[in-house]
């Protein structure tokens, strides 16, 4: 499992169905290490900490392999990595193969998995459509939050390194079919 993007998002302040909304689900990839820490993707926007960063939620990966079921229901849309709303693009990332607990080494940083995305409304902004919520409810391909034990930067090329394999722990993939 190699990086294939890092990406960063800015605040975006949008009119949404007659609201004003801000996010920072709009996320493109960048060309340098992007720094991990403890709560947060150093200058990403995280807007309303109560659902994204912190702790439990530091950091989100997503599976470059998932891309091609996206672009095939969502062919008219621009497509770049971070679409998903993740900071790392990783190639291969499997979430009925990743268990909860499980401590990987990438780049400088030490991560561990924590749990599954659960999608907002405002992927359904990003995407143009609300059937997107629906649609990701309805796979398996949640991506991954991560913790940092470890801060540091990471790269495109870094790979994701198990280190610990959680014991009698449950996938990312079964956990996210329990929250449906």
């Amino acid at each position: 499992m190699k990086v294939i993007s890092v990406n960063l998002g800015e605040r975006k302040v949008l009119n949404y169905k007659g609201k004003i909304v801000e996010t920072g689900i709009f996320k493109f990839p960048v060309n340098h290490p992007i720094f991990l820490g403890t709560e947060d993707v150093k200058n990403d926007a995280v807007i309303d900490r109560r659902y994204h960063g912190g702790i439990e939620k530091a950091v989100y990966g997503y599976s470059q392999n998932h891309y091609a079921f996206w672009k095939e229901l969502y062919p008219n849309l621009d497509w770049n990595y971070g679409m998903l709303g993740e900071n790392i693009t990783i190639s291969n990332l499997e979430e009925t193969e990743i268990y909860i607990g499980n401590t990987y080494k990438l780049g400088e940083a030490l991560l561990e998995v924590t749990k599954p995305r659960e999608p907002c409304y405002k992927l359904g902004i990003r995407f143009g459509t609300q059937e997107i919520l629906k649609q990701f409810w309805n796979s398996t391909k949640s991506g991954i939050y991560f913790k940092v034990l470890q801060t540091g930067n990471v790269n495109v090329g870094d790979e994701l390194i198990l280190v610990n394999k959680a014991e009698n722990s449950p996938t990312i993939a079964e956990v996210y079919e329990t929250k449906k």
